[in-house]
């Protein structure tokens, strides 16, 4: 399914992302274990999920980070360990930027970046939900690229990253500021993230590699080939996007 669209208005931006939860979460089914992802996106999603397990949906949910477990500990949505599973049968998770038709993307501006990937690596089947405006011609023209590192000897992985055509930016805490010595954000495997700012990527499965490779370099905010379905919520109702196989 590409591009199909239902009726309806003009919804804000928190309307799309409700309409693309609703649509991802009508897609588990009882029994099944689900990756549930971070962001504003993926929280509409869990508030959702909420729901029907109070209505008496059964699954077992596996967080990619220490703030989707609170919240869904709080909202009753059982959890398990991803060690304690063989896999999981549906992700579902928010991306920053979306280049169709390839479902490539830009994640991590909540900085929870390698757990979702190692839980979308995890999950038979991968959805992200949207509001419109994650979709995109091209990655990296709107954002940069997350890129966590280890904090020990971090300055020297951005010189690494910059030689890769990256303007690499440390992330700070929320309310500080790098000309007073901000405190650097650190993620909740307790790294340091760099927020890389490239030009409008012409290969960002090439990049990836590259990133990938750097020594410091834990993770990236590419995700490559290993999302299978987007949800889009906009002006037009849902859109739904499948990978091309």
């Amino acid at each position: 399914m590409d591009g199909q669209s239902s009726a309806g208005g003009a919804p804000d931006v928190a309307a799309s992302k409700l309409i693309a939860a609703q649509a991802a979460v009508n897609e588990i089914q009882p029994g099944m274990v689900v990756g549930l992802g971070s962001g504003t996106t993926a929280e509409v999603m869990l508030h959702v999920l909420g729901e029907h397990v109070r209505g008496g949906l059964q699954v077992a949910g596996v967080p990619s980070s220490e703030r989707t477990r609170s919240i869904a500990v709080s909202l009753g949505i059982p959890l398990a360990d991803l060690d304690d599973v063989p896999a999981l049968d549906i992700s579902i998770d928010g991306a920053d930027e979306v280049l169709l038709p390839s479902l490539e993307l830009i994640k991590g501006r909540g900085g929870a970046l390698v757990r979702e990937k190692l839980v979308a690596a995890t999950s038979r089947f991968r959805i992200i939900i949207v509001d419109s405006s994650k979709l995109v011609p091209t990655l990296a023209a709107q954002h940069p690229v997350p890129v966590e590192v280890i904090p020990f000897g971090w300055r020297h992985t951005a010189a690494r990253l910059a030689a890769f055509g990256a303007r690499p930016v440390l992330r700070l805490q929320s309310g500080t500021q790098a000309r007073h010595g901000g405190t650097p954000f650190v993620t909740d495997g307790g790294n340091y993230v760099l927020d890389c700012f490239f030009e409008p990527l012409t290969h960002p499965a090439g990049l990836a590699t590259q990133l990938k490779s750097l020594s410091g370099v834990v993770d990236h905010g590419l995700f490559i080939g290993i999302t299978d379905r987007v949800y889009a919520g906009g002006p037009a109702g849902l859109r739904t996007y499948d990978r091309l196989r």
